[in-house]
């Protein structure tokens, strides 16, 4: 199965109001370049490839072409700037959340950034505060076959084609993931002093 993130797969699946503007690119060294100071809340990127991936400390983001969801979110968070890195813990719940309701998987969280199934990276968060703004950007190992997960990271990677043993539709992944990211977004919002 190749699956789709082009637009007219995914916005007509979005629920809400995250992930408007969408934008999709078949290749960048890393979503999280891709919006600028001028876009508004909500506002996505796509990849189906980033050559130059990284996680939280600098870490590297390994992924094969059109075998994961790699995507950078724009918020713009009317809240005090020390609680800005919760937003990294709002986002992994969100995937957490998103995965489980499409796969029947239990992912785990490890504080701060990852998202575990069975002890192994599934996903990584990472939330760059800049400029007024976070820049929130999501990696998920989807459809990446077994034999292709990178072996010299610091944890174990792992996909959710690995551990279901089918491959997953990634633009309803997305959508799936938007809809709980706003929610809990919007409670994280709602919760301030």
């Amino acid at each position: 199965m190749r699956d789709s993130l082009a637009p007219e797969a995914v916005v007509p699946r979005l629920r809400g109001r995250l992930g408007r503007p969408y934008e999709h690119v078949d290749a960048t060294p890393s979503t999280q370049l891709l919006l600028g100071p001028d876009a508004p809340e909500g506002a996505v990127v796509v990849a189906e490839e980033q050559t130059a991936g990284r996680g939280r400390l600098g870490r590297r983001w390994f992924a094969p072409a059109g075998t994961s969801l790699l995507c950078s979110l724009q918020l713009r968070p009317d809240a005090p700037t020390e609680r800005l890195p919760e937003l990294t813990g709002v986002a992994a719940r969100a995937c957490a959340d998103a995965i489980a309701a499409l796969t029947g998987l239990e992912p785990a969280l490890k504080f701060p950034n990852d998202v575990l199934v069975g002890k192994r990276k599934v996903a990584g968060i990472l939330a760059e505060a800049r400029e007024g703004r976070v820049v929130l950007g999501i990696g998920i190992n989807v459809n990446v076959p077994a034999d292709e997960l990178p072996m010299d990271v610091d944890r174990t990677a792992t996909s959710l084609l690995a551990e279901t043993g089918r491959e997953l539709d990634r633009a309803e992944l997305l959508a799936e993931l938007l809809e709980r990211l706003e929610r809990r977004y919007d409670a994280w919002l709602n919760a301030a002093p």
